[in-house]
């Protein structure tokens, strides 16, 4: 995965951003995306609602990974628009991604064995798939949400900094 393009984000005067002195590192906020067990995933359904459910996943390879049936309302949503945001569950030293959501390819081999060791890592005992988990027709289940921009801070609003991906 390429570096980031970083910069401030655009705020309405009285927000404090234009005495921000710092900015966040891409090394902290992968660090932090890879760390954390609960993130919040929020999608927009066809008549326009938003919808905002809890996941489990992990941060490789530059993308979110997770599971999900497609029977469930969050991936019917994402299969009719793909745009999503994504939340770590710190609101003082925010982590927002924001991007899109597609169907994984199957997986197997080496990427299957990294995202198996992953899962396991952060979710054992209640949940450690093998390997090959997401290979074949299994792959229907597992989602991936690759960045577009991604706001972060760690003491709003003096480091406030917004990651954009090409």
């Amino acid at each position: 995965m390429d570096q980031p393009k970083v910069d401030r984000p655009k705020m309405p005067d009285g927000y404090g951003l234009d005495q921000a002195t710092k900015f966040v590192a891409w090394t902290t906020v992968e660090s932090k995306l890879r760390d954390a067990t609960h993130y919040w995933l929020s999608t927009v359904d066809p008549s326009g609602s938003p919808h905002v459910v809890p996941r489990w996943g992990v941060w490789l390879g530059g993308g979110f990974w997770y599971d999900g049936s497609p029977e469930t309302r969050h991936v019917r949503n994402l299969n009719e628009n793909a745009r999503c945001a994504l939340h770590l569950e710190d609101g003082a030293a925010a982590t927002i991604v924001h991007g899109l959501s597609e169907q994984a390819e199957p997986v197997s081999g080496d990427w299957g064995i990294r995202l198996s060791d992953e899962f396991s890592r952060k979710y054992a005992p209640t949940y450690t798939p093998g390997p090959d988990a997401w290979a074949g027709e299994a792959a229907g289940g597992l989602r991936v949400l690759r960045p577009e921009t991604v706001l972060a801070w760690t003491g709003f609003p003096n480091d406030m900094t917004r990651f954009t991906f090409s």
